[in-house]
């Protein structure tokens, strides 16, 4: 169960806006601020122009879904003419080998359709029943991906032990070599492209998807290697390099697992937290932060956190500082799209705790 976030509380403002927020007018008020300062931040805002403001006309999150999408299409295309090709020279060669590779590398180009769908969902807007979003759909894309990845290891193990039972002769070597380069090519452009695409908008699933592709050219290279081994008269190669490639399939299978598992308990690097940490305490008026929560919400990622500010300031001038340790954390934290920032008052000699009376609550979640 993900732990809720703070409570509002009458005299601690909370401000949670969205990556595309607007910037609260001064109402009129003196936030301990100079009029140097004030011109200073404007200048700042028009020569470093950022993805936050309002009069920017593509909203940054939405620009990675489409990228996402893009991604898939692009994949798509490669792996199906890859298929196609493939398809030709089993028609002609007969070759069983390159036919478990071909169907095997048509059904994967299927798996960018729940990724693509997850995207398009994610684009959707929150609702009074999906507070966050649909953003996790992408989650559930990337344990099918998995699930994909998981029985593709199976089914070359399967296909590389009846082949040991039952050796078969490579036909057309030539022809099948071509067309396991061609499916090798394919796979390696494809997974190249998801990966980097994924690791640029942080999506896990479609990182999990490019290792897949990649397994899938890993396939392809046993069908090269047993179709040598069989021209070189060794009629158990092809068999056997299937083993390996099993072998191979299922590391990369760890790899994909961990990396989405991760991402579905809400874990996020820890050099994003002290990154945001370093930034929180450059903000004036920030006298401590407290507790700081990350969560990746499908590519998008969200922060949940308590700053301490003087406890003598009124409520526009402690939401002042919250809207300023936003605007550092949406700088300073790649990926970030949203802030959630809960303003504490600095504790006074003799003063009790304002939390007092949560903290039966707080022990009756750590005893659950």
């Amino acid at each position: 169960m993900r732990p809720a976030p703070a409570p509002r509380r009458k005299g601690h403002p909370v401000n949670d806006h969205p990556h595309h927020h607007k910037h609260q007018p001064d109402h009129g008020h003196d936030h301990h601020r100079t009029r140097r300062h004030r011109v200073s931040h404007r200048l700042t805002h028009l020569l470093t122009p950022h993805s936050h403001q309002t009069a920017d006309k593509v909203d940054p999150a939405l620009e990675s879904s489409a990228r996402g999408i893009r991604a898939l299409w692009v994949s798509l295309a490669v792996l199906g003419v890859t298929a196609l090709a493939q398809a030709v020279v089993v028609a002609v060669s007969g070759s069983v080998a390159l036919l478990g590779d071909t169907v095997h590398n048509a059904a994967d180009a299927l798996t960018a359709v729940p990724l693509g769908i997850a995207f398009v969902l994610g684009r959707r807007a929150a609702t009074r029943r999906f507070t966050y979003g649909y953003g996790r759909a992408e989650d559930l894309a990337g344990l099918v991906i998995v699930l994909t990845i998981a029985a593709s290891a199976a089914f070359a193990g399967w296909t590389a032990v009846e082949r040991l039972l039952d050796p078969r002769p490579v036909q057309h070597v030539p022809a099948v070599a071509v067309a396991a380069l061609v499916g090798f090519a394919g796979n390696e452009w494809v997974a190249r492209y998801r990966i980097r695409v994924g690791r640029s908008i942080g999506s896990a699933a479609l990182v999990a998807d490019g290792l897949h592709a990649r397994t899938d050219g890993f396939t392809s290279l046993a069908v090269l290697l047993g179709a040598g081994g069989s021209a070189l008269g060794w009629r158990l190669a092809d068999p056997v390099v299937g083993l390996a490639i099993t072998a191979a399939i299922a590391l990369v299978l760890r790899d994909a697992a961990r990396e989405v598992f991760r991402r579905v308990l809400d874990a996020v690097d820890p050099a994003l937290v002290d990154r945001a940490e370093e930034a929180l305490r450059t903000v004036p008026g920030v006298r401590g932060v407290g507790e700081l929560r990350l969560r990746w919400i499908g590519h998008r990622l969200r922060a949940e956190v308590a700053v301490v500010v003087d406890g003598e300031a009124t409520v526009r001038q402690a939401h002042a500082v919250a809207v300023d340790a936003e605007h550092a954390l949406l700088h300073s934290v790649p990926g970030l799209t949203a802030a959630l920032v809960h303003a504490d008052p600095a504790p006074a000699p003799g003063e009790t705790d304002p939390h007092l009376a949560l903290a039966h609550h707080a022990r009756v979640r750590e005893a659950a």
